[in-house]
């Protein structure tokens, strides 16, 4: 922390750390959109900021914890918009229609997020064990077994259909991205097509 940091009372201090590292996380969402995260340099997001060079490692350690928090925060609006559809579902089509259409939505709806993902997709994929959007596997299944309770879908293996509908549903949400033109519906025809073929396989 500067000196002249530490002079200012509590209050403002900590709604000035809040607004640095919210002026830090916003350049970085520009910068890693407009020229991707691998030819992006820690200069490049701070240049933006109006800060000091050295902010920056006030609040993130590297360039690749500021891309985690982009992609974490990005994540929770997205499981909470999925999980949200699906709910509301009634019938196996629209349980596994609904979320796919809700996460695709999603990514394609901010157009600065949108060239974010598109552009560093490989980079994203290759950090991550997990992509953070794909994040929610467990949300999946509590889903799946409430589905199966209430008869709107078969009795199956929900650990592994959870895990199988969360990787496919990332790949195929990747590969949307990349295309040029990108099509929503077109992607959400094809998971659903799959899924809900292979949940109708085991019905008894």
């Amino acid at each position: 922390m500067t000196d002249a940091l530490a002079a200012v009372p509590a209050g403002k201090r900590e709604a000035t750390k809040a607004a640095n590292r919210a002026a830090i996380v916003a350049a970085a969402r520009e910068v890693f959109a407009e020229i991707g995260f691998g030819a992006a340099s820690v200069r490049d997001v701070i240049r933006r900021t109006g800060l000091a060079t050295g902010t920056f490692y006030n609040y993130f350690p590297d360039k690749e914890s500021l891309l985690r928090e982009i992609l974490d925060d990005a994540a929770d609006e997205a499981r909470a918009r999925v999980r949200a559809a699906r709910q509301g579902a009634r019938s196996l089509e629209d349980f596994v229609a609904s979320g796919y259409r809700a996460y695709y939505e999603f990514l394609a709806e901010d157009p600065e997020r949108f060239e974010l993902l598109r552009r560093n997709a490989g980079t994203i994929r290759v950090l991550f064990d997990e992509p953070a959007l794909g994040a929610g596997t467990d949300e999946l299944r509590r889903d799946l077994e409430d589905a199966v309770a209430a008869g709107i879908l078969p009795a199956h293996d929900t650990d592994l259909m959870a895990a199988a509908m969360i990787g496919a549903g990332i790949e195929v949400g990747i590969h949307m991205l990349e295309r040029e033109p990108y099509d929503v519906e077109a992607a959400v025809r094809f998971v659903t097509a799959v899924f809900v073929a292979g949940l109708e396989r085991l019905r008894g």
